[in-house]
């Protein structure tokens, strides 16, 4: 029998991610998205009874572009998801394509004992050597 490898988040993952200010302009958030090629950003939590929020490129054009909203006048954790989904560093990546699928993410931070390690989507999760050579 032909046994499947697994391959676990860790090795998929991105800790190339932006950490920003919930008090952030989304205006500047756009511009840090523009400036690094980003469509999402986590955001920081405030002290450590917090949790981390994440806005996504959809979350601005759905909360600030489609209503007219001022994009100078308003602050990222208006516009925000937050508390946002962790997944586990360990976590089959199976699995995790699964919770995407099930509750509609596109990214979610990688959490190690409440740390934040990196960021994973779906374009990590399939984009990838370890994937497609399996």
């Amino acid at each position: 029998m032909n046994e499947k490898k697994i391959i676990r988040v860790r090795e998929v993952m991105t800790d190339n991610y932006h950490l920003v200010d919930g008090r952030l302009m989304v205006n500047e958030a756009l511009d840090i998205m523009q400036k690094y090629g980003r469509r999402v950003l986590i955001v920081d939590k405030r002290d450590d009874t917090d949790e981390y929020g994440i806005v996504l490129l959809t979350d601005i054009a759905h909360k600030v572009l489609a209503v007219d909203r001022v994009a100078e006048r308003i602050n990222v954790y208006e516009v925000m998801t937050k508390p946002v989904v962790g997944v586990d560093l360990d976590m089959d990546i199976r699995y995790c394509a699964r919770l995407f699928c099930n509750f509609g993410f596109s990214y979610a931070p990688v959490i190690d004992c409440g740390e934040l390690k990196g960021i994973v989507g779906f374009a990590e999760l399939l984009l990838n050597d370890l994937y497609r050579n399996n």
